[in-house]
């Protein structure tokens, strides 16, 4: 087998100038001298597996698109599984770059076979959780189903998406704004539009073709509300289908799926993917500038990053999560080793609980959990009027944070000390399945673990965890 040789100088070059380095400065990034980094730069030298792993590990999105071929492919794929915390003595960059160019069937084989225990081990949590709920019983309510849904799709519809992306460019601008959206609804679907604060959020009438919208809304609430019945109309054989091939179990989970498709189509329609993943990276994930940029609020913009996982283009790995005044997850999605608790309140260490009570400030936290990865977390408290004295206003907090590794593509980590061994705040995911036996935040014990009591001694909680 001959192996290619990458020469990748004109996008080293608009990479360095993407990030304000300069020669000197990407070089000691690199490990290199200035003059080798010349030598690349002018294509008179070749990329090493060992530079392209530095790459890699310096800007972990920008070096896929230095080699796109199936072998640099391949070998990204083998680098991530190669990194799960499962392997306590990960192989080094030079067996991984020989195994993938000696044994590609080998080295597809082992990314296959880690992705499948990935999916099997959330599987597990899954039914192990469903069968510690209250409840009792691995029965999932509606609303669970279609949670667990979107989790195994990785909150990316790659069919549905790019069929809101096609809309969004026959209505033009980087966004639709309202008025061309309310066009299309009156002109190509004959709806007529009544803004009202009698028929809730929104309320149509199908067979009338009547849309009723809240005025009282935010103003980016209302224009979510078009973007999704919207949706909803001119997408409805490809939200159909998904819906059917989903095979859910009830008529209330399709019926629940069916409107969270409408809501993702809504977004990917008013954040078209390659325009907001574009400007996403432009501008370090600054979730206030991106959401001015596209009209869209706080929650839509931070909830959209967590869904730029097309294969051939793809975002950084982020969790998002909204949290109630209460400690209630209800939303959530990770793209990264992060699991969320399914049952339970989050980890109490964790900053978006403090974020609840703090509205419109935003928070910021490396945190590491039980495993050792480490992540950087924004959080922000919100406030959503609604419109009525009569109603109170709805208060929550929204999360969202990648691993440490990408902390170069998110604007919140500057400034913060990632490689000190006490700046993260050890969190878990929650108390009952948590390890950690000296947290002096836990709630109770984990399930999983036994206990001891000392009646003549105690600490901060009643026991030890054995």
């Amino acid at each position: 087998m001959t192996k290619r040789r990458i020469f990748a100088g004109e996008r080293l070059k608009a990479l360095r100038a993407e990030r304000g380095l300069n020669q000197a400065a990407m070089g000691q990034l690199l490990g290199i001298s200035t003059s080798y980094l010349s030598q690349l730069e002018h294509d008179d030298r070749p990329l090493t597996p060992a530079l392209i792993e530095r790459l890699s590990r310096a800007f972990p999105l920008d070096w896929r698109e230095i080699g796109a071929g199936e072998g640099e492919t391949r070998l990204a794929a083998l680098r991530e599984a190669n990194a799960d915390p499962l392997f306590a003595e990960p192989m080094d960059p030079a067996q991984l770059a020989r195994a993938s160019e000696q044994q590609p069937l080998l080295a597809d084989r082992f990314v296959a076979l880690h992705e499948a225990y990935r999916r099997t081990q959330q599987r597990l949590q899954m039914v192990d959780e469903a069968l510690a709920s209250e409840s009792g019983s691995a029965a999932r309510l509606p609303w669970e189903e279609v949670r667990d849904w979107f989790h195994l799709a990785n909150n990316y519809v790659d069919r549905l998406d790019r069929a809101a992306e096609a809309l969004a460019a026959r209505l033009g601008a980087p966004s639709p704004d309202v008025a061309a959206i309310e066009a299309y609804l009156k002109d190509a679907l004959s709806i007529s539009l009544i803004y009202s604060l009698h028929a809730g959020l929104r309320s149509f009438d199908a067979e009338m073709g009547h849309l009723t919208i809240d005025p009282g809304q935010p103003a980016e609430s209302r224009r979510f509300q078009l973007a999704h019945q919207l949706a909803a109309l001119a997408l409805k054989d490809e939200i159909a289908a998904v819906v059917e091939g989903a095979r859910l179990k009830s008529a209330a989970s399709r019926q629940l799926l069916f409107v969270g498709l409408c809501n993702y189509a809504a977004g990917a329609l008013l954040m078209p993917y390659q325009r907001f993943r574009a400007e996403a990276r432009r501008m370090r994930h600054d979730i206030d500038r991106l959401a001015q940029h596209f009209g869209v609020s706080f929650e839509q913009a931070c909830h959209r990053l967590s869904t730029l996982q097309r294969e051939d283009a793809r975002g950084v790995p982020f969790f998002f999560c909204r949290v109630d005044m209460a400690g209630n997850i209800t939303k959530r999605h990770s793209a990264t080793r992060l699991q969320f608790a399914r049952f339970g309140g989050a980890c109490p260490l964790w900053i978006v609980h403090e974020a609840v009570a703090i509205p419109d400030r935003i928070l910021v936290q490396l945190a590491e959990t039980p495993d050792g990865v480490r992540y950087v977390s924004m959080a922000k408290g919100l406030v959503k009027p609604s419109g009525s004295y009569s109603r109170a206003p709805r208060r929550y907090a929204v999360a969202l944070g990648c691993e440490a590794d990408h902390a170069g593509e998110f604007v919140y980590a500057d400034g913060l000390d990632l490689a000190a061994a006490a700046a993260a705040t050890r969190i878990g995911i929650s108390c009952r399945i948590c390890p950690r036996g000296d947290c002096d935040q836990r709630a109770f014990p984990p399930s999983d673990r036994p206990i001891s009591v000392d009646p003549d001694s105690r600490g901060i909680v009643p026991y030890r965890v054995g």
